[in-house]
């Protein structure tokens, strides 16, 4: 197995330059599944900051009014690369961020599509004209905002930067990414990428560092007209103050705590193999992993007896092994969380089946390895019927009526995503009407496509991302009202 990372720029890139930052700092990026430094990146300062937002601005009007044909070649020639370079992207993702290789490799793929996507939806943006009366016209434009500012998550260090990067350059903004300091490589990689592709100067910039400070000289200025942000629902609902001064537009895609519903007519295989499959994708590390599974009390027995048969195949290592599922969490306090919610869990009546420890050990001892977990016996009195985990527990809720899974999968400030198995198509109608999420995932867990709008209500956000949605967030609606004789 060759863990050596791949050659990456650890600058900022700022009006078309690799350049340090103002104070010359750095900060140490490591490996979760060994615990090793695999690199020192620039540290962005606030003068770095204003810079990468006068170029974002200085270039937005050459970019808006670039001949369309010619931004749409530019978006798909940076898809062209992200497939070329899958292989290299998704080893520096998987050394900095932990998930298994084809994981990796599956979200760079993605990302490629959202750019190519997004670059044919370049050409669908569409106004109109309302039917006028006395010699009048009434058109209606759609134009883009201006400078777009950008923060990124750990989870999926490329997948989320071209989700928002992709749709914002097609509508014709200029932007610049802040991404986790946990994962700054994948995003470096990507702006190599976007400097093969010919980007004109200051229309792509990448600042790291300090992400609090970064975020607030973002929030501040007046030349950033829009901010997308995923990530904690703390940290959103800070952003969305902060932005409040400046009345900026802004999307907010938050924390999640999906339910998965298995009714009693569900296929439990099909339900076990879908369960199985979302819940250890990145080792329970996503926003739209379910995380209270609820099942019906009468088939309650033999649906635990097929997740601990898939659970127990499962293979937790260092993601460039081949035959991996799961690889180590981003950090060690997400193991101290889990821990406490066990804990609480066990005290309080549940039973750990399976699972409920660190894994230690030659290959883990430097690592954030946990053990995949299956407990049941969960109710309402404990923290993780709560608590979003982000990690790799499999909580098991017994329901007896409809009426009552619905109450308990809605008992939540959040409204991400959900899911329910059931083969009763009137129950489909009732139940997807009935759950206050976003999303619904039924006998089907894949909700998330470059095609189809992505996002949350109550506590998990606003705005919508991917699909013909997901670039109206990018756009300013002006209205022209023309009368063309006196």
């Amino acid at each position: 197995m060759n863990t050596e990372l791949p050659k990456v720029k650890t600058q900022l890139f700022i009006d078309g330059n690799w350049q340090d930052g103002s104070l010359q700092k750095t900060k140490a990026v490591d490996n979760p599944a060994t615990g090793e430094i695999i690199a020192q990146v620039a540290q962005a300062e606030m003068e770095d900051t204003k810079r990468a937002i006068e170029a974002a601005q200085k270039a937005f009007p050459k970019w808006r009014e670039m001949e369309l044909r010619d931004r749409v070649e530019l978006l798909h020639r940076v898809a062209r690369l992200l497939e070329e370079n899958a292989d290299r992207l998704a080893k520096i993702m998987t050394i900095e961020q932990g998930k298994p290789v084809a994981e990796a490799k599956a979200e760079i793929l993605t990302g490629a599509e959202n750019f190519r996507f997004n670059a044919e939806e370049a050409r669908r943006i569409y106004g109109e004209t309302i039917p006028a009366p006395n010699k009048r016209v009434y058109i209606v434009k759609k134009e883009p905002i201006g400078v777009v500012a950008a923060i990124t998550p750990w989870n999926f260090p490329m997948g989320m930067a071209t989700r928002k990067l992709a749709p914002a350059l097609a509508a014709g903004n200029t932007v610049i990414l802040k991404p986790s300091s946990e994962t700054p490589l994948s995003a470096l990689a990507l702006f190599e990428i976007f400097e093969e592709a010919g980007f004109p100067r200051g229309v792509v910039n990448l600042l790291l560092g300090n992400s609090s400070e970064i975020g607030e000289a973002l929030t501040a200025s007046d030349a950033v007209r829009k901010l997308t942000f995923t990530g904690s629902t703390a940290v959103g609902q800070k952003l969305y103050q902060e932005s409040g001064e400046t009345l900026k537009k802004i999307s907010l895609e938050l924390g999640g705590h999906a339910p998965f519903i298995v009714f009693s007519d569900a296929n439990l295989v099909s339900a076990a193999d879908g369960l199985v499959a979302a819940k250890f994708r990145n080792n329970g590390q996503v926003c739209v992993s379910p995380n209270r599974i609820f099942v019906a009390k009468e088939v309650e027995q033999e649906f635990i007896k097929l997740v601990l048969e898939r659970v127990q195949k499962l293979k937790v290592g260092n993601g460039l092994q081949e035959g991996v599922n799961a690889g180590p969490l981003i950090r060690e306090d997400a193991i101290r969380k889990i821990d406490r919610q066990l804990k609480d869990a066990a005290e309080k009546g549940a039973d750990i089946l399976l699972g409920g420890e660190r894994l230690l050990g030659e290959g883990y001892d430097q690592g954030n390895f946990f053990a995949p977990t299956v407990l049941t016996g969960v109710t309402e009195q404990m923290r993780i019927f709560h608590e979003e985990t982000f990690g790799p527990v499999i909580p098991i809720i017994s329901f007896v009526a409809d009426d009552e899974v619905v109450k308990l999968a809605n008992d939540s400030e959040f409204g991400l995503a959900s899911y329910f198995y059931t083969e009763n198509l009137e129950r489909v109608e009732e139940i997807s009407n009935a759950l206050e999420y976003g999303m619904v995932g039924v006998n089907d867990m894949a909700i998330s496509h470059p095609e189809t709008p992505f996002g949350g209500v109550k506590h998990s956000g606003f705005g919508r991302e991917n699909g013909h949605f997901g670039i109206e967030e990018y756009l300013n609606v002006k209205f022209v009202a023309l009368k063309y004789r006196q």
